[in-house]
This record gives structure tokens, sequence and C-alpha cells, in this order.
């Protein structure tokens, strides 16, 4: 048939019911179901491409919830791109949907495919799309109000995709989407740090400094004025100075417990990527006018945060939400690039065992990212 090119595929035997199967942990590459449809009085044989995907249906579960479906290949939209996946990156957002934390608003459905970090090669383009073409190698981030990254195929906005040149391997692209632009709007656009090093020089706390956001944030902000201090567990203190942080603290510690800088410094900005850790800890060590940036912010967090706005209060516990835009996404894949930021890969994991590399992520034992990989 006409317009099948872009897809190495093979016919099966298979009816409409079968659309959404469940698959063994190694299923086809591609593969179709077929319709009976009436043209012109004939019964003609329509086929359709499938993929394998991996979503789960309810609240819950871990790991066990997830299932091995075969389902119809998406078709992108005007302004849209379909894009043969090659590396995907996990996220605590992804699971944390699953757990409930955010419901009644995520998601938006069930089933959900999780993921949203995406690299790969553009096999289809919506009729409004101007700056891709089947063929190009890409990294996006897809809508996260939907999801769609844990398939062998995923539609992205064309202007949540980005090129993505031969210096920058489909892994190391997958993680920088949701961790790196979290780490890039945090420094610039609410710390108000220049990555050219310009400007006076700023204080800096990084907590779980070894994780995904954690990693890219250390690497990021000693690109501009800055004296970094982070904080892990002990087996990682070796890898966050490899990252370039100037200080390091074992958060299981005394000291790293009170964040307390070992060089007496005051924090003019935390860039906060972990869980606990109440106001009463940071304030004693923000400069007069810190504020700590929470990067999961919950209710308490957006509470404290409107005491503190109605009582003038000159140190600030802000709460950040991601907005995620491509031309920030170009940034860090140049940045990449020239070699000025590494992804630093915790494992990879293949799509028929992905439930593993959930399982990792769950633990919050990962060192940088984890990566699937169709």
């Amino acid at each position: 048939m006409k317009g099948r090119a872009p897809f190495s595929s093979r016919p099966r035997e298979s009816t409409s019911s079968e659309e959404a199967s469940s698959t063994s942990r190694s299923p086809p590459i591609f593969s179709f179901s077929r319709n009976l449809v009436s043209f012109s009085g004939k019964a003609m044989v329509e086929e359709k491409p499938t993929m394998h995907a991996v979503w789960y249906e309810c609240y819950g579960g871990g790991a066990a919830g997830l299932k091995h479906v075969n389902i119809p290949v998406p078709a992108p939209k005007k302004d849209e791109v379909l894009v043969k996946l090659e590396a995907i990156g996990i996220n605590p957002y992804d699971w944390k949907v699953q757990q409930g934390q955010l419901k009644p608003f995520l998601p938006r459905k069930f089933p959900m495919i999780p993921a949203n970090d995406v690299t790969g090669e553009v096999v289809k383009v919506g009729p409004a799309v101007e700056k891709f073409k089947p063929g190009d190698k890409v990294v996006a981030v897809l809508n996260p109000m939907t999801g769609g990254g844990f398939a062998e195929f995923a539609i992205a906005k064309e202007s949540q995709t980005v090129a993505r040149p031969p210096e920058v391997s489909a892994p190391d692209g997958a993680g920088l989407p949701v961790a790196g632009l979290t780490a890039l709007q945090a420094l610039t656009q609410v710390a108000g740090l220049k990555l050219d090093g310009s400007g006076p020089l700023k204080n800096i706390l990084v907590t779980a400094a070894s994780g995904g956001v954690g990693h890219y944030t250390v690497q990021l902000a000693k690109l501009g004025n800055t004296h970094v201090t982070a904080t892990c567990g002990a087996r990682n203190v070796d890898f966050v100075k490899s990252l370039g942080a100037d200080e390091v603290l074992d958060y299981r510690t005394p000291e790293g417990a009170a964040l307390k800088s070992p060089s007496g410094k005051k924090y003019d900005f935390v860039i906060h990527c972990a869980l606990g850790f109440p106001w009463s800890v940071f304030e004693p060590n923000l400069s007069a006018r810190g504020k700590v940036i929470d990067l999961s912010a919950g209710l308490k967090t957006m509470m404290t945060y409107s005491l503190q706005k109605l009582t003038f209060s000159k140190k600030l516990l802000v709460p950040m939400v991601l907005s995620p835009k491509g031309k920030n996404l170009e940034i860090l894949v140049k940045l990449v690039k020239e070699g000025k930021l590494k992804t630093f890969i915790d494992s990879k994991c293949p799509l028929s065992k992905v439930e593993d590399a959930w399982a990792k992520s769950i633990s919050g034992c990962a060192t940088g990212k984890i990566i699937v990989e169709p």
C-alpha cells in the first residue's frame, strides 16, 4: 500500500479486536491488524500498523501494574511529528502519576502510556510542520498530560522537538528534556544565573545532586559565576565532585542534615531537588535575601510561600513548576554537543523489561539517568 514506506512491516493474522492485545515481553518490532472494508461492492483488506507499547490501566501497582500491549501507531496532526523511538528517559514524575500523587488531574484517562523524554528518527510529519522531515534525528519532550514514551513510536509537537546532532547520542539526548529543562529553568529564570560566567558571584546549594535533575544542575551552575555546595549519599560524593561541585555534603551526617556549608557560606539560592528538609533547616543557612527553589513543591510549600509573601519576608521558599520550551531544549542539546554538559547514565533497559527500570527509578537509588531502549 502507498504511504507505508517509513514502516518496516509485515502482516500478521489478527482481527480488529486484537488492536490493543497483550503481548509477550519480546514482541515483534512491527505488526498489522486486518479489517475487512467494502469498496465498490468488493471486500478489501485494510492493514493498520501496530506497535509494542507499555501502559498502566489504573492507579497504583508499581512495576507490576505495567502491561505490554500491541496498539495502533498514532498519526501526527498538522503541527506534530511521528518519531520512531531510539531511547526514552524516565523521571520520577512518571511513576508519581501512576501512584496517584496528581489525581484527580492526571492522568487524563486510562490506560496511560508513561514517559515524556524521547529521542529518535522522524518518520512522518503533519502538513503544517516546517522544521523537520522524515529521516531527521530529534530530541523531544512529549505532552506531560498524555505521555506516550513507552512505545516504539510517539507523537511530539514540532514546537517541543529539536534536532539532535551526531555528537549527541540517543541515550544522552533522552536524558535531557524534563530533568535538564528543570535545572535550566531553576538556575536561569528563577535564580537569574548567566551561563556565560558573567554577573555577581552566587552561592548555590543543590540537594540530591547525584540524581537526574541534580547532576544537570551542578554542571549548569558551574558554567556561571558560582560557588556550589551539593548534597548526596556517601557513595556518590566523588561522583558529585567530578561534576564540579566545590563542596559536597553527605546528607546522612550531622553537617549534611543541617545543610551547613563547610566553608561557612550562606546560600543565595538553594535548588531543592530532594524531599524533606523543613524550612527551619534552610532558613539559617540562607543569605539575607536567599531563596529556596522547591522542585517538588506540595501544598505545604504553597502555604509557606503564600505566608511569606503576606508577611514581606526577605527569605523565600519558592515553588517551581516546569514550563518546557523548545528553545531551552536547544540550549541543552548545544551544550552537550560542545562538551559543556554531560548526561550520566545509571543504567539502560530494553522496553521488553521496562519493569526493571521502573522499579529502580521508584527506589530512588539511581545515579544520573535511567534510559529505556525500544
